[in-house]
């Protein structure tokens, strides 16, 4: 692994990219297409980003591969050849250094560095981010490309520090293999991470305890090899297929529904959700209808379906009806799983409700619940992510008169488009709140928003500026328009973490932007047109002009 970047730190660029992971690399090889000098800060000691960090057993994209990836560079979309449908964490991470070394990235970033701190300068029109290392860098502009799923949630268990066994968290998994043969092993948590480790732990360990507070959806992956044929027949077109991505709601290339629910006959209904089953994959059942999430009976009737597929697949009915969840489907984030719902049909697993048994504490052998003792030599936390702002929070921001980020988005974030916040100029989010970001395809939402920076820095140089900032007005508009846009779905209803519902203390806002990628591309071209309407653009003080060296 690197530690350091070959050429160091510099004290001064054009653009700092904080983040090494998807949005990050492709940020930095277009801003060498612009002629701007740049570089990138990441805490990992390689590239990544989430996919640095989550090598827990069993990850891979819910994603089907060939548009989890870069469309940039069509030399690069050929030459990478994937070979699941659905690829798993060390492919995806593979595929993520492939591109840094392709395009010779590694020499602008540095490695095993986290940024304490971004303050603005007004006078000199700069942002001075001070690292962990020590390093300090001056920046015209700052671009977060933090990720959304970067900060894992930490276990916050009375009694873990006694704890004489291991215990692993799903999103800071050792890069050394976990062996977990003969173990006996309690998992906490049944959301995504929880869901895709499950199944490989239980095959290799001699008990495996799962406690469960709240079940959630998932749907086969139906995943399988991918083969030359298949992958040259996905990318003979791949610009078409990326634009009809671009255009979908969720960023991938399948048609959007045509009918309502109730526009079709039961026997109809029926035989479209049990071909989305068949095909599998995240989207398997809200591609069917377009009232999925905006009708409370449309959507019971999805949820109904696979309550009965829960009841097929486990042969216990107690195990199979504490599986079985019960907030609309899709409102929380609908996991993709290989054989999840089957592994509780093993001797060797067993299913705990804790919301009726709860956790009290780690003892010294294992997890202590309200009625019983559950003995464990490991502990496995999928109790997921500070999602969105996570990783924004962790850092030190001060905008204009050194006001902090953290008291503006104190009652909740509040963005103009997911790019940028009124009051930090020339400071830009990748996939922000108020953006699609974790509804749709990450790859098409990350490439659209860094293509949309591209040319907003372009359009500044064009034209002799040097800094953009948010209106007030402006994001208050957007940010009323992305709630309207929520508040007209079942969304807002299910207490998940597109809310901030998982961590204690954070505002209750839903965060992304529902009416998809699509539409939401369509409002980033408009505000370019109209001038970037909401957007302060201006020339650097001659404070700051006199500043430079």
């Amino acid at each position: 692994m690197l530690s350091q970047a070959d050429s160091g730190t510099p004290s001064t660029v054009d653009v700092v990219i904080v983040g090494a992971g998807f949005a990050g690399l492709y940020m930095l090889h277009r801003m060498r297409g612009l002629g701007l000098s740049a570089h990138i800060l990441e805490r990992a000691e390689d590239v990544g980003g989430t996919w640095y960090w989550n090598r827990y057993p069993g990850a891979r994209c819910d994603i089907e591969s060939v548009d989890y990836s870069y469309s940039f560079d069509e030399q690069l979309t050929r030459e990478w050849r994937w070979t699941e449908r659905y690829a798993a964490q060390p492919e995806i991470l593979s595929y993520i250094g492939h591109a840094a070394d392709r395009f010779d990235l590694r020499r602008d970033i540095t490695f095993g560095t986290t940024v304490a701190s971004a303050h603005w300068d007004d006078d000199t029109a700069t942002w001075t981010l001070t690292c962990d290392t020590g390093a300090v860098v001056r920046t015209t502009y700052c671009v977060m490309a933090t990720g959304c799923l970067s900060v894992a949630k930490q276990p916050d268990v009375p009694g873990l520090s006694e704890f004489t066994g291991r215990w692993f968290h799903t999103g800071r998994w050792p890069h050394e293999p976990v062996d977990f043969t003969g173990r006996r092993v309690a998992v906490v948590g049944t959301g995504s991470s929880g869901i895709q480790a499950i199944p490989q732990i239980a095959a290799a360990a001699d008990f495996v305890h799962v406690l469960q507070r709240t079940p959630n959806y998932s749907m086969p992956a139906q995943n399988r090899p991918l083969s030359a044929a298949e992958f040259d027949a996905a990318i003979a077109d791949f610009a078409t297929r990326r634009r009809i991505c671009e255009q979908s709601d969720a960023g991938v290339p399948h048609p959007p529904p045509t009918q309502s629910t109730f526009e079709v006959t039961p026997a109809e209904r029926e035989r479209r959700f049990e071909e989305g089953w068949q095909r599998g994959g995240i989207n398997a059942l809200s591609a069917a209808f377009t009232d999925f999430f905006t009708d409370e009976e449309a959507n019971r009737l999805a949820q109904d379906f696979v309550r009965r597929k829960i009841h097929e697949i486990v042969a216990d009915e107690r195990t199979a009806d504490l599986l079985c969840p019960h907030h609309h489907i899709g409102t929380k984030r609908t996991c993709v799983d290989t054989g999840y719902y089957a592994t509780y049909n093993r001797d060797n697993v067993e299913l705990i409700d804790v919301r009726t048994n709860p956790i009290e504490h780690v003892t010294t052998t294992g997890v202590q619940l309200t009625g019983r003792h559950i003995d464990a030599d490991v502990i496995v936390f999928a109790i997921g992510f500070d999602a969105i702002t996570g990783a924004l929070a962790d850092i030190d921001i001060r905008g204009v008169d050194g006001v902090e980020l953290h008291d503006v988005w104190a009652h909740g974030p509040r963005t103009l488009l997911g790019l940028q916040t009124a009051g930090f100029p020339n400071l830009f989010m990748v996939t922000g709140p108020g953006s699609p970001s974790v509804l749709s395809n990450m790859l098409v939402s990350i490439e659209q928003h860094v293509d949309w920076i591209t040319d907003c820095l372009a359009h500044l140089d064009a034209h002799g500026l040097e800094r953009i900032e948010a209106t007030e007005d402006a994001q208050d508009r957007w940010m009323d328009h992305v709630a309207a846009l929520a508040a007209d779905t079942l969304y807002p209803q299910a207490t998940s973490w597109y809310l901030g519902a998982n961590i204690p203390g954070k505002p209750r806002t839903f965060m992304p932007y529902v009416a998809g990628c699509g539409q939401y591309r369509r409002e980033c071209e408009q505000v370019v047109a109209d001038g970037y309407a909401g957007f302060l653009l201006g020339r650097p003080s001659p404070v700051a002009e006199g500043s430079r060296a």
